[in-house]
This record gives C-alpha cells, structure tokens and sequence, in this order.
C-alpha cells in the first residue's frame, strides 16, 4: 500500500485548488483503469486520502460515485473494493457495445468520417505490439474503441460508454495472458478502419458485430476459468 499511496501523492496536483468528489472519482476511475487497485482490493479511506490530500467525507463521496459506476462495491463492516465482475456482468457488457457500438456506425451518414482518433488508436495498437507492451495493447483497443463511440458526437454516449469500458478493464486485468486476449484484434481494428476510410459503414458494422461477439466468446472463456466456474469471483 505504500507504493500506492507513493503513487496517488502524484496526483494530488491534479486536485487543483477546487478538489471535488468528482475530481477524486476521477483520479481513481483512471487508477483502477490502468490496473493500479486491481479487482478485488481493499480502498483505505486513509491511506487513499491522505495521499490525495482530501477529507473524509470528500473521499466517501467519490467511491459513492464510483460504487454507482459498478467500478467499486461496498461490504457492509469490511469497506470498499474494487468489483470483480461475474460472467453476467462481462455478457451485459458486450451486450451494452453491441447495441451502442453498432448504432453509432450504423448512424454516421455519408463520408468522410473524422478518423483521426481511429487511426491514432490502431497506429498506439502498433506500438505497443512492437515494444511486447501487451497491456498498452489492451489500452489502444478501449482506446479505439472510445473514438468510434465518439464518431456519434454525443456526450451522453461517450460518458456512458465511459463506465461501461472502465467495466471492461476490470475484467481485463483478471485475464492472465493479454497477449493471447488483445493481439488478434489489432488486425480488425485496423479492418474497420479502412472499412470507414473507404466510406463502407455497412461493412464497418458487419465486422464489428462480428469482433465483438468473437471477443466476448473469448474474454468469458478466460475469464471463467480465472474466477471460477459459477463466475462469481468468489474467493
């Protein structure tokens, strides 16, 4: 926890003079994201604010939002963790950017599209795959994935799919190979991309759907012989 905390006293600038619970929440979506509390870790009050600079009461609202997020669950006399999804959670995620992913190709109008962020997320995908940075891998494709939610021009879309991947990470950071898990679709990003480069969102949606219910096959596989058969975490 020492390290932790280390690490969380780096961020105190980030507060700014105006340190809000919504402030602090974000601080720790993006810890939690990169896999610094990874699921199943106890958050002490004390150690994460004193680190952080922030009062009690500051501190116990941001996990209230974060606990709202389903990033962060509270057990009554034992304090607040990070989640550690079941397999439901994991299919309701994959059913929640099926519907919304799809949509917002299927809605894009006629090209040219505004790629950039596309492109930029494949071309950080490569990098990484370059260095064998297979967790920075696992980083580019959200990161993919958030610019082609972006693609719609909506707020609302983007903060919701804000939390569903921030869902996501958590059970990423479960899976014991992210090499296995994330190389295979750098490929298919990159297919997309050019799909919407050449101004085909039929077949951009097509392989989508298709990715992501490959994807899903694969991070329940993995996922369930990580937790467990009932997929409860248990333990």
């Amino acid at each position: 926890m020492a390290e932790q905390r280390a690490g969380l006293a780096d961020d105190r600038a980030l507060l700014g003079r105006t340190s809000t619970a919504e402030r602090v929440a974000d601080i720790l979506r993006s810890r939690i994201a990169e896999g610094y509390f990874p699921p199943g870790t106890r958050l002490s009050e004390d150690s994460i604010g004193g680190a952080l600079g922030v009062s009690r009461n500051t501190l116990r609202e941001a996990f209230r939002l974060l606990t709202h997020e389903r990033l962060l669950i509270h057990e009554l006399n034992r304090g607040v963790f990070v989640r550690v999804l079941t397999v439901e959670d994991v299919e309701d995620i994959y059913r929640t950017r099926a519907l919304v992913e799809c949509a917002v190709v299927r809605g894009l109008g006629e090209p040219p599209y505004a790629l950039d962020g596309l492109a930029g997320a494949v071309a950080e995908g490569q990098r990484a795959v370059r260095e064998g940075d297979w967790k920075s891998l696992g980083t580019a494709n959200i990161h993919f994935h958030r610019e082609l939610v972006a693609l719609a021009g909506s707020e609302r879309t983007d903060e919701l799919m804000r939390s569903v991947f921030a869902e996501l990470r958590l059970a990423f950071h479960v899976v014991d190979d992210p090499r296995r898990l994330h190389e295979p679709y750098l490929a298919r990003n990159q297919q997309i991309l050019q799909a919407l480069q050449a101004g085909e969102e039929d077949r951009a949606e097509e392989l989508l759907a298709v990715y992501l219910a490959d994807s899903l096959e694969r991070v329940v596989e993995v996922y369930r012989r990580r937790v467990g058969e009932d997929g409860t975490g248990a333990g």
